[in-house]
């Protein structure tokens, strides 16, 4: 059974392995990605030090059968994304840290994560979603896409000096309930 929910320290190892493995497999183990980020040694803090300004999410698998080696874990984590402040956009949060695990891949969760980090972020006050991200994440940019978000020019203030794609969205903040 898939849970999502807000991520906990037992998540930041493998979180830590779930971002660089993949940025490893797409040669983008390299300065200025999140391959090298500080803040993915222990994420979970980094994201419940302000939790009216951001929240990361995690996918996890409750079947303790699928993770053998450690019984007690009775779970695995399969994926996470998370938001934080963008401070160049007025009422903007940064899409941050969308990754899967190589064996969850092409089940969808992606769009879980993303459409839950929206939903939070609207919850909080954002009107809009930033996100940056890499040509060879080709298969991202698709997703990101699908989700309406919009290409843009490169913003000034960014810091991320090996990112080369950049979008937008206008987060609906009308109440659908």
């Amino acid at each position: 059974m898939l849970i999502l929910r807000k991520i906990k320290k037992a998540d930041d190892a493998a979180m830590k392995k779930i971002v660089q493995e993949n940025l490893v497999a797409r040669g983008l183990n390299i300065p200025g990605t999140a391959y090298f980020d500080p803040s993915l040694e222990s994420l979970s803090s980094f994201y419940d030090s302000e939790p009216d300004k951001r929240a990361y999410f995690v996918l996890s698998d409750e079947d303790p059968d699928l993770c053998p080696e450690d019984e007690q874990a009775k779970s695995r984590v399969l994926g996470g994304a998370g938001f934080a402040e963008c401070d160049f956009f007025p009422a903007c949060a940064e899409l941050q840290k969308l990754y899967i695990a190589d064996e969850a891949k092409g089940k969808g969760l992606s769009h879980v994560l993303i459409e839950k980090a929206e939903e939070e972020a609207r919850r909080l006050g954002y009107d809009r979603m930033y996100l940056e991200t890499h040509k060879n994440l080709s298969l991202a940019m698709k997703i990101y896409e699908k989700h309406a978000y919009r290409l843009i020019p490169r913003p000034a203030a960014v810091v991320h000096g090996t990112m080369d794609h950049f979008y937008l969205k206008e987060l609906d903040t009308r109440d659908n309930s």
